[in-house]
Formats: C-alpha cells, sequence, structure tokens
C-alpha cells in the first residue's frame, strides 16, 4: 500500500488522495480554499468579540466551554482573570470524563473567578457514540472520518452548549481548540447543527436533542451565540509545553496532556485501527512531519499532542496497532501488553506515570466498550 512520501499518511486513509509524485492532498493543500475561508471567519469572530463591550441582556459576557484540559484552563485563567470578561464557565459533564481532567476542573473552581454550571445527558450522549462505534463506516470516507467518534462526541455537546447560551441570551461561546483543530472544525452555529443532522440523520437528531435544533435552524441571526476560538490570536506562539508549565506553577494542572484525555481514548483508537488501519492520532502525527520536512531547524507547536523528533513513529503505530486489536480479541497477557503500552508511551514523552495510567485504560478498553454496548471487532480495517 502506497503511502505519502512527505507526511506518511497511507492512501486509504478518509479524505485524502496520493498524487503521481507520491504526495498527498492534505501536504499539497488541495482543500486549502476550504479552510483558509473558515480561518478568515474566526479571525473575524475573534476580533468582534474583543471589541464587544458587556452584554445587555444578561450577567455574562460569554459562555466558556471548559473540559479540563490545559488549553481551556489555561484561556478560563486569562479570561477570568486578564481579559476583563464576565464568564460562564460552562462544562459538560461527559460521562467518559477521566480522573486527571476531573482533578483539573476541581482546582479551576477553587482558584478561578468565574461561574460555574455544569451540564449533563448520559443516557443521549451514550446512545450517539453506540450508533458511531457499531455502524461500518463506507469508504473511502472523508476528511476528518477517522476521528469521527471523538468529532461526534464533542458536536454533542457543542449543540448542547449553543442551546444553553441561546436561551440565556449569551451572545458569545469560547471553544479553546488549538490552532491545527481550529482549521477543522465548523465555526457557524448553524452549520454545527446541519452537520449533526447530516451525520445522525433527523429521526435520530431529534431523539437525541428532543426535537429542539429547529429553533436554532429558524432563530434570526442576531439571537444566535457566537463561536470565538481564542487561540486563533495566538496561533503562532502557541505552545504547548510552556502552557502546561504555566499551569503547574499555578496549581491549576496535575496531568500530562496524554493523561487528560477521556476514558474513551482506547476505543478511539480501536475505531481507527479496525476501519481505517491507523491510530487516531495520525492526522497529528503526520501534520508533525509535515512541518518537520518543510523546516527542520524549528519545533512543531501547533497542536496538543507534541511528537518527538526521534520517534519512529510509523513503528509505534504498528505495534500500537497489534496491542489494541489484541486487546479487542482478547488475546495475548495484559501484562505482557501493559508492558508493551507503557514502553510505546515513553517513546512519545510520557513520563512512566502517565504511560501506565493510558496504558491501564487500554487493558479496560474491553470492559468499557461492554458499559457502552460497543461490539468490538478484533480485524484490522476493511478494504
Amino acid at each position: 500500500m502506497r503511502a505519502c512520501t512527505v507526511c506518511a499518511l497511507k492512501e486509504n486513509h478518509p479524505g485524502i488522495t496520493i498524487g503521481d509524485d507520491g504526495v498527498c492532498s492534505l501536504c499539497t493543500l488541495d482543500f486549502a480554499g476550504e479552510l483558509m475561508e473558515n480561518f478568515a471567519y474566526t479571525s473575524r469572530v475573534f476580533e468582534e468579540f474583543t471589541r464587544s463591550g458587556p452584554n445587555p441582556h444578561g450577567d455574562h459576557d460569554c459562555l466558556f466551554m471548559y473540559s479540563g484540559g490545559k488549553d481551556s484552563t489555561y484561556m478560563l485563567d486569562k479570561f477570568a482573570g486578564e481579559y476583563g470578561k464576565r464568564v460562564l464557565s460552562y462544562t459538560f459533564d461527559v460521562p467518559f470524563e477521566s480522573a486527571h481532567a476531573a482533578e483539573n476542573i476541581k482546582l479551576a473552581r477553587e482558584r478561578i473567578p468565574a461561574t460555574f454550571v455544569v451540564d449533563s445527558d448520559d443516557d443521549n450522549i451514550k446512545a450517539m457514540m453506540r450508533e458511531v462505534f457499531n455502524r461500518i463506516p463506507a469508504k473511502p470516507g472523508k476528511y476528518l472520518d477517522e476521528k469521527l467518534p471523538c468529532v461526534s462526541c464533542r458536536s454533542f455537546f457543542v449543540i448542547r452548549a449553543i442551546l444553553y447560551a441561546f436561551r440565556h441570551r449569551i451572545p458569545y461561546i469560547v471553544l479553546c481548540a488549538d490552532p491545527q483543530q481550529i482549521l477543522t472544525m465548523e465555526s457557524d452555529v448553524r452549520e454545527v447543527v446541519r452537520g449533526f443532522y447530516r451525520t445522525f440523520g433527523r429521526e435520530l437528531t431529534g431523539e437525541l436533542f428532543g426535537g429542539v435544533l429547529e429553533e436554532l435552524l429558524f432563530a434570526d441571526e442576531e439571537q444566535l451565540p457566537r463561536i470565538v476560538f481564542p487561540f486563533i490570536a495566538m496561533r503562532y506562539a502557541y505552545d504547548p509545553d510552556r502552557i502546561v508549565a504555566e499551569l503547574k506553577a499555578k496549581g491549576l494542572y496535575t496531568s500530562s496532556p496524554l493523561e487528560t484525555h477521556c476514558t474513551l481514548f482506547p476505543l478511539l483508537n480501536y475505531y481507527s485501527f479496525a476501519n481505517w488501519d491507523c491510530m487516531f492520532y495520525k492526522l497529528n502525527a503526520a501534520s508533525h512531519r509535515r512541518s518537520v520536512r518543510r523546516d527542520e531547524n524549528h519545533s512543531r507547536s501547533t497542536f496538543s499532542i507534541t511528537f518527538p523528533r526521534a520517534a519512529d513513529l510509523p513503528l509505534i503505530e504498528e505495534r500500537l496497532k497489534k496491542v489494541v486489536l489484541d486487546i479487542a480479541g482478547n488475546r495475548g497477557d495484559p501484562a505482557a501488553q501493559e508492558r508493551e503500552l507503557i514502553g510505546l508511551f515513553q517513546r512519545l514523552d510520557a513520563t512512566e506515570d502517565a504511560a501506565r495510567f493510558v496504558a491501564q485504560g487500554f487493558l479496560a478498553m474491553r470492559k468499557t466498550a461492554a458499559d457502552l454496548g460497543i461490539t468490538l471487532r478484533s480485524t484490522g480495517a476493511e478494504t
């Protein structure tokens, strides 16, 4: 099977093609027009938000989507302490939240002067995730299909946040995607809703949201909240290592980015391997390889999970694939698998404790799947 000579994405990766020169469409930016249009829109909304005065309709200028990860913790501290905005910190209590993310949220509530609210809907988000994991995706697929479970989960609670802001007349929603994610996320409220309809259909979408999304589709434009991506302003200076260091110095962060993932991280890798023959972070790893090839004298710093330059990423991916599919098929020795996983994550610069924490989540993958009603297939990607 051919792979891109620049970033190593395989030719069966969803949403890409490889040209006669061996270079994929992501590396040649065949889709740059669409991405740049989204980027320009998010830039305009960010500038509008920074110039805006107090919300005349309520006590909060923005709804800030707070997950407990490093990016949202960093920006929540900035917004509440430095930017002069009246912040409503909104956390959707995802039932897949890791213990470390929960600890970071606890620290923020104790130390950051914002109004905190928690929303939840366990039954419906679990029903949606069962649908995503149990369906066989259509091939060849579209860009980001490899991340469909993660994208769907995020879309679900972003829509919940949109509904909350709409009902409470909060004009802006702050979403702390890192600079790479910004270019691949929908920034228009109506398009977020329409995208969910396209993925799940009218019937299931109506069941998941109780039929209320029509309000958003037919509301006047001035009634709808607008989504702000604050990292748009610091996209050239985004440095995840510095962000983590600053947060730890303030006592606001106790984990690593790898540890802070939700408990579905192992299943996300399973989904990518079983359906698309790649690890969950393959697009991030490809972006890393692409940037190193183009600018060998600088470190890549535009996404949340970084990759050591010395790491043999194709080898790590193949070894991780074997362990993940063996666990899914209930094969192999758990103790040996734990050692293998710890070694692989340490190659990605995780500490031994962080690597062990994540490895234990992988070993519990079958139980997590059973609890959610997800059927695991132990074979590789279908062709």
